[in-house]
């Protein structure tokens, strides 16, 4: 596994963007906000990163291809195109996006439609454009689980992957997204197990985080925590990950200071040691 987190470096330079994960012990990386999609700049990134042995994680393309407004999808689905032409450029594990939203209040809000198969049918026709507008053979387009579409468990990741029926699909894998009720958190550990037994082979990229429910919530609440205090069963999910291959990026997300990315970096090294 390669860890990888958010490095607050506010430069413009892919040499000091390296070590700025050296200096913390980082082995992958996401894209950056203001690397430049043209040939010099992602050789040179790409150069600075294989230099220090950073492994390129991930390419965002966070946006909206199902927004309700046809002429904002068609736009966020464009983004989403030109994000996986640099996911493939930079030779990235994968260009990662959620599968979207038809809210029309949040982008990557909760809406009934989420569970439809009008919904399904239009993620999938949208993927397989998007795919088909690249070809990529270097990376792997990828889709956030949540809580609140059918995305939402294994069973329906392998369900979505068949209808795109592409080989430049891959599993981008968050256990904590997928707690949506208390009876599966709190079996989280054989829900951990299962879920690497169904999509092992199609993992690409992780992220790392811990949620647990709201204390004194009169209704199921629940909130990300700092790694190690919540409920997420961490000696069972990084066993699983040690099955897999051992360069896989593993992203430290969601956090908000330098500090807490440290503490989080530490609390993974130390179930490591566990093992």
């Amino acid at each position: 596994m390669r860890l990888g987190g958010t490095v607050f470096y506010n430069g413009t330079n892919p040499e000091e963007y390296a070590l700025a994960h050296v200096a913390k012990g980082f082995k992958a990386a996401v894209c950056p906000w203001w690397l430049q999609n043209t040939p010099e700049d992602i050789e040179a990134f790409k150069a600075a990163m294989k230099k220090h042995d950073i492994r390129i994680a991930e390419v965002g393309a966070w946006c909206n291809p199902l927004d309700p407004n046809p002429e904002m999808a068609e736009r966020n689905i464009q983004y989403m195109i030109e994000r996986l032409r640099l996911a493939e450029a930079l030779e990235a594990d994968t260009c990662v996006n959620i599968l979207g939203s038809k809210s029309g209040v949040h982008w990557d809000g909760p809406c009934k439609e989420g569970y439809s198969e009008e919904f399904f049918n239009e993620a999938v026709a949208v993927m397989q454009r998007v795919i088909d507008a690249v070809n990529p053979t270097h990376t792997r387009l990828s889709f956030e689980m949540m809580p609140f579409y059918f995305l939402d468990c294994p069973e329906e990741y392998l369900r979505f992957l068949a209808a795109i029926d592409r080989p430049a699909t891959g599993v981008h894998l968050d256990i904590c997204n997928t707690m949506n009720n208390p009876r599966r958190l709190y079996n989280n550990t054989e829900f951990i197990r299962h879920t690497f037994e169904l999509l092992r082979d199609r993992i690409v990229t992780l992220h790392l985080k811990d949620i647990r429910l709201k204390p004194n919530s009169g209704v199921a609440e629940f909130e990300e925590v700092l790694i190690g205090e919540g409920n997420i069963d961490y000696l069972t999910l990084l066993e699983e990950i040690k099955k897999l291959p051992a360069d896989i990026p593993a992203m430290l997300e969601h956090l908000e200071t330098e500090e807490e990315y440290d503490r989080a970096a530490a609390a993974v090294r130390k179930f490591e040691e566990m093992l």
